[in-house]
Formats: C-alpha cells, structure tokens, sequence
C-alpha cells in the first residue's frame, strides 16, 4: 500500500507539473507563411492593363509599358499610330500563367479578336495564344516586344 501512495503521488505531482507547464506557456505565434512573390501578381496585372489599353485603341497609353530600350527606337505617336492603325481590332484578354527566370518572365495571354475580312462583309471573330517576354530593370517590370524589334512576325501557337 505504501508503494502505491508513492506512485500515485508522483503521477499526481508530474500531472501537475504537466497542466501548470501547459499554462505558463502563453499562446504560441503562428509559423510565418513562406514570402509570396508579388512580382507575379506584377506581371499579371501589367500585361493585362496593356492589352486593356490596346483593346481600347490608347496604344499611347499602352506605350509606358514597354521596355525603355525599346522606346528608344520608336516615339509614341509612331509607336501609337502603327499600333491603332491595325486592320485587327483586339476585343478581350485572359491571363492563362507565367513562367519566371529571374529578371525575365514568359506571360502567356489568350487575346480574342476580330478582323474585316477582304472581300466578305462583316468581320471574322476568333482568339490567339499569345507569349510575351517581360523584364525587369530598374525595378519595374516592362514588355520587351523582341519579335517586333528584330522584324520577325511571332508565332502566337510558339511557346
């Protein structure tokens, strides 16, 4: 009997110890969530708002978007008039994902359009996947329309 007063006692005492430890903790911190990386969210946003301008027929505005190197070869108002010119009018955009490497990241858009088709009357109405190269310098993030500059015609169904 005495052995087990013993035993007892000392469960009691370690149970409490158990429960006083438990209340003199304080409430813990949650576990910090890992840092997003807001330059997606960037990106996105940017190249959507750019195609927003060109559906819109303000390539003026959507000039502020490209590259500063880029602008060097072309003033707004060409920039502006090539780009409203177009026998293409562009009518909606989607974001479909990115891909990043640093400085560097391939957007890849959907954008919808109709064009007059010669000939025909009306207009014909479809869509394009499109990739786009986007960099940052600077700190911000701007479109670098390579296949433009370099005079190639991009094909949209390239990733």
């Amino acid at each position: 009997m005495n052995t087990e007063k013993v035993y007892f006692a000392r469960l009691l005492a370690f149970a409490a110890s158990a429960a006083l430890a438990g209340c003199t903790a304080g409430p813990t911190k949650p576990e910090k969530a890992p840092a997003k990386d807001e330059s997606a969210d960037v990106i996105q946003q940017k190249a959507v708002e750019r195609w927003n301008f060109l559906i819109a027929q303000q390539a003026e505005k959507a000039y502020d978007y490209l590259s500063p190197g880029y602008r060097t070869t072309k003033a707004r108002e060409t920039y502006a008039k090539e780009t409203n010119d177009r026998p293409i009018r562009w009518t909606k955009v989607r974001y479909n994902e990115q891909q990043c490497d640093g400085d560097t990241c391939k957007v890849k858009l959907i954008v919808d359009f109709k064009v007059k088709m010669p000939g025909m009357s009306g207009t014909a109405n479809s869509f394009s996947p499109l990739v786009e190269t986007w960099i940052k310098t600077g700190g911000r993030w701007y479109y670098l329309p390579d296949a433009m500059a370099s005079g190639k015609v991009q094909d949209p169904g390239k990733s």
